[in-house]
């Protein structure tokens, strides 16, 4: 069995930050040749602190890089002689930007019908597409951030789920247009886009009201569907999440905590009663938790099988041992930055293909590290090679 499904296909990719290099990791992982196209200065997101100094040696494994000034007419011809030997072009820029170089669908699928070319813009094509996005925009105007925060206080979601979600959404695109080409033999531009990445992870919420009339309250306000669905504060301050979501698994709730009085409770029978009940169910609760801490709590839910979660920070996942147990995490070797050449633990794909996980063949790419063998493979000369790095048209 083949555990990299998409070896032989070639993906040539211009992006940049987040959205554009997910969806090129994932056909990456697959096991595609993705060659990462990086201005000649580099992918800025290599150079960035704080929350950003992740994203390059996340979203760039198993890629090779090769840098190319397209402001020059040599590098544009050069890029689009790649272009023209690949199955898949994937870029994230400005709407029009690819235009001024050759490097748009319309251009490089005359030289390349069967390409499937996917643009991962901000919006799709509209009277918002002018505008620049980023994931903490189409959050704020697509109710996202509303919905995470308390009322008043809206708060973007923890992660760049837009970005991450919006390229997986073009992956998904091109990996139906490349079942498409197999069958009519013609390639086909795809989009995808963070805003409509958005809505869609708020349509439950635009659904409830369409159906019900009454607007959404922010996920800490919301009206909750089941009583014991909570973050509980107990013994030493510690914290953890608890549930139970159905009549039975109130019943086991109570006997595995030894509340015998709350479960012969007619009032607490069932679950809307619990539901109608929950701030005095709840304050009731917190109280006599407070006796046990949060490895106690965890142990007794595990052992009745109700669900539970210890509240975890992303540093103490480096060490979780289903992760370390089940192969979910990778070593790769840094490339940039004051660790440069240190090997760190990464997250993979949460998917296994006939029991595997796609794991990492090539580290995050150095800026330009494959440059020579990839115009190589396109047919250029050694000498053509020096004559394009000598007059900085590449690196």
């Amino acid at each position: 069995m083949n555990h990299q499904p998409l070896t032989g296909l070639k993906v040539v990719e211009f992006t940049h930050m987040v959205m554009g290099p997910t969806c090129g990791m994932v056909l990456a992982d697959l096991g595609a040749e993705v060659i990462k196209v990086e201005p000649i200065d580099g992918d800025r997101t290599r150079t960035l602190l704080g929350a950003g100094i992740g994203f390059f040696p996340l979203f760039n494994r198993n890629k090779k890089s090769i840098q190319i000034d397209l402001t020059t007419a040599a590098g544009a011809a050069a890029a689009r002689r790649l272009c023209a030997s690949a199955d898949v072009v994937a870029e994230n820029f400005k709407p029009g930007s690819m235009v001024k170089y050759g490097l748009d669908y319309a251009a490089l699928s005359k030289a390349n019908p069967k390409l499937i070319y996917a643009s991962l813009k901000g919006f799709l094509p509209g009277p918002y597409d002018h505008r620049t996005a980023l994931d903490e925009v189409v959050q704020m105007m697509g109710g996202l951030a509303y919905m995470t925060g308390r009322p008043g206080d809206p708060l973007r979601a923890g992660s760049s789920v837009n970005d991450i979600m919006g390229g997986m959404f073009g992956a998904i695109a091109i990996l139906g247009a490349l079942i498409q080409r197999g069958i009519s033999g013609k390639g086909m531009e795809v989009q995808a886009a963070l805003y409509e990445n958005n809505i869609f992870l708020v349509g439950q919420h635009m659904l409830q009201y369409a159906i019900t009339g009454q607007p959404a309250a922010p996920m800490p306000a919301r009206i909750s569907p089941w009583a014991i669905y909570d973050v509980f504060t107990v013994k030493d301050g510690e914290q953890i999440f608890l549930a139970a979501v159905s009549d039975g698994q109130w019943l086991t709730f109570c006997d595995a905590l030894g509340f015998a009085d709350l479960k012969a409770d007619p009032a607490l029978k069932l679950n809307n009663d619990r539901v109608r009940a929950r701030p005095r169910l709840l304050a009731e609760l917190g109280k006599r938790l407070k006796v046990f801490s949060a490895d106690q709590l965890a142990q007794k839910m595990e052992a009745a099988g109700l669900p539970f979660a210890p509240i975890r920070k992303p540093e103490e996942l480096l060490d979780d041992p289903h992760l370390v147990a089940t192969g979910g995490l990778a070593d790769i070797q840094l490339t940039d930055g004051e660790r440069a050449g240190a090997t760190v633990k990464t997250t993979l794909f949460p998917f296994t293909l006939d029991g595997e996980r796609s794991g990492v063949r090539l580290n995050p790419p150095k800026r330009g590290e494959h440059t020579r063998e990839v115009l190589a493979g396109v047919g250029l000369t050694p000498g053509e090679i020096d004559t394009l790095i000598e007059s900085k048209c590449v690196a």
